[in-house]
């Protein structure tokens, strides 16, 4: 098999991290349109992931968060975002790296994908990490943030929601081998 010396996979991840950080830095500005929300599952170890240490021991390796009625203080920068959001009717202040995320889906209409995390050895855009980072060392300044008034206003998001979009995203996957067909294949023999 020839080698791939342009990486065709690594640049097709990078677009489909491009897509997230497009349609998050669209909601961090003005909102969800109409009745789109989002569906993000992410690797909770994974570095630069900042989440409440109850949050870590309930999903210890990956989960899922849902961006729909009630969330706040969303921030987007090259590399993570940051969301504050309801765990158990208390808000909580999560920050989330692009490079963490292994599957995001948009229920709407209906769009999603998956991805696969990417490794600490692998090259990555240098970019300055959210002001949330900070709070991962500081407990006392994650307990000082309080969450600014709704994006939109509606429904609590419930933890069983968010806990019914964990468990689906920590269904194991089967890897499918990727399928080349040759154009000959397809050519008239004479």
């Amino acid at each position: 098999m020839p080698t791939d010396y342009i990486r065709y996979d690594l640049l097709v991840q990078e677009a489909l991290r491009s897509v997230v950080r497009k349609v998050l830095g669209d909601a961090a500005r003005g909102g969800l349109p109409g009745e789109h929300h989002f569906n993000i599952a992410f690797k909770t170890q994974a570095p630069g992931v900042v989440i409440p240490p109850a949050v870590l021991q309930r999903y210890p390796d990956e989960m899922a968060i849902i961006l729909q009625h009630e969330f706040w203080d969303l921030e987007v920068t090259n590399d993570a975002f940051s969301v504050s959001l309801n765990f158990s009717r208390k808000p909580e202040r999560l920050t989330i790296p692009f490079d963490s995320i292994t599957g995001f889906s948009d229920p709407s209409v209906p769009f999603g994908f998956k991805l696969e995390p990417r490794a600490a050895s692998e090259p990555a855009k240098a970019s300055a990490p959210p002001r949330e980072a900070a709070r991962k060392s500081d407990p006392s300044a994650a307990a000082a943030t309080q969450p600014a008034a709704p994006t939109k206003a509606g429904a609590s998001a419930s933890a069983k929601s968010a806990e019914a979009a964990a468990k689906k995203a920590e269904r194991p996957r089967e890897a499918e081998p990727a399928k080349v067909v040759s154009i000959d294949a397809f050519r008239h023999k004479k």
